[in-house]
């Protein structure tokens, strides 16, 4: 079997409702029967602390660090554990330089995590943001790739956009960042594990990922990539369990200034996530039983034949080409109409500045692209 065939409807998998369309991956998944199957094990567990030992502390943590990085083509050396994107980006202002004059890259309207982020670094320094938009009929790639100069430091972009899911070609802008001696950081929060994404191709400094998206896990569990250059950096925080010879708890008292190895030392406080982090291994280990590329085809099709419903009824979606494969944005003269025109017949997807958001994933039926396209025919 080719590594990117499409993969048969999981809807069985999933715990949606038959008479649910959920098109809102993007801001919330779908919980996997096997996640929640893990969270209620998970507090079980945790419901008899005796039975918890010191190495506990550390096995799991380990464990999803070690997926994570199966996902995104690296070591679990390069992996850290946070809790949301701002703290990933947190870590990469702190350990990335940035002088008066200089400038940091970002897009319009991106996701607001990034662009806080930034700005309060841009401040810190006296650097400036440059913030990208589009010309009528221009990709993003180009947009950046033009803006793209010797004063820019730090470029900071996702691999699509999250309004819409407009495609961002990385291998490119990562080339063009090379050359400028420009440090780059990826906003993979909507890409990473609906897209193939490989860090040894695309040799950025920080990857920020959220989990509760594509990753299909829990909130306050999320993963920083941290290339090798920045592994010696400082952290946001100093907590105990990232300090060498943690796992000895008679020995915490003997301070040492030695961190774990590898990205660790970036691992946000309280990590252990005794309730939550087996949810996170759970979808984690579903992911990559499917495998990224399979997860891409398959959610190309639902994409592409929601596009070709869409262009039927009158609408303009963005092109297969232009776009991620998991997401696609339609832009309505009365977005807020259709969103209650959805909500009538028991479908969900999203509106992000002026486009209509519809992300599926692998519990996508026909039906559901029906009960869609019922919606948006009461819309319009």
């Amino acid at each position: 079997m080719d590594g990117s065939d499409p993969i048969d409807n999981q809807r069985a998998a999933f715990n949606v409702p038959d008479d649910v369309a959920y098109f809102n991956t993007a801001s919330l998944a779908p919980q996997l029967r096997s996640v929640r199957a893990a969270g209620e094990s998970a507090l079980e567990r945790r419901g008899q602390p005796w039975a918890i030992s010191s190495q506990d502390w550390f096995t799991d943590v380990e464990r999803a660090r070690s997926l994570f990085a199966q996902i995104i083509g690296t070591s679990a050396e390069g992996v850290a554990v946070v809790p949301a994107t701002s703290y990933g980006f947190a870590v990469a202002a702190r350990n990335l330089p940035l002088a008066a004059g200089q400038r940091v890259l970002v897009l319009d309207e991106e996701y607001p995590s990034g662009i806080y982020a930034w700005r309060a670094a841009a401040r810190r320094s006296g650097a400036e943001i440059l913030t990208v938009a589009r010309e009528p009929g221009q990709t993003w790639t180009d947009a950046v790739l033009a803006a793209l100069d010797e004063r820019v430091a730090i470029v900071s972009v996702p691999n699509v956009h999250w309004t819409d899911g407009a495609l961002v070609d990385l291998s490119a802008i990562a080339r063009r960042s090379r050359e400028l001696g420009a440090r780059l950081v990826i906003d993979g929060s909507q890409s990473v594990g609906a897209m193939p994404l490989d860090v040894e191709e695309l040799q950025p400094d920080f990857v920020v990922i959220v989990g509760y998206k594509w990753l299909l896990g829990p909130f306050s569990v999320g993963y920083l990539y941290v290339a090798e250059e920045h592994r010696g950096g400082e952290p946001l925080e100093e907590n105990w369990i990232v300090r060498a010879g943690s796992e000895d708890f008679a020995r915490l008292v003997d301070y040492t200034d030695e961190y774990q190895p590898g990205a660790r030392r970036f691992d946000v406080g309280q990590r252990t996530k005794f309730e939550l982090m087996p949810m996170a291994i759970a979808a984690l280990e579903q992911i990559v039983e499917w495998g990224v590329p399979r997860v891409a085809a398959t959610l190309a099709g639902t994409t592409s034949e929601i596009a070709r419903r869409a262009a039927e009824l009158g609408l303009d979606p963005m092109p297969d080409h232009q776009r991620g494969p998991h997401m696609l944005g339609v832009r309505l003269p009365q977005p807020e109409r259709a969103m209650s025109a959805l909500a009538e017949v028991n479908c969900f997807a999203a509106i992000r500045a002026s486009s209509l958001r519809i992300s599926p994933h692998l519990h996508s039926t026909d039906e559901d692209i029906e009960r869609l396209f019922e919606g948006l025919a009461r819309a319009i």
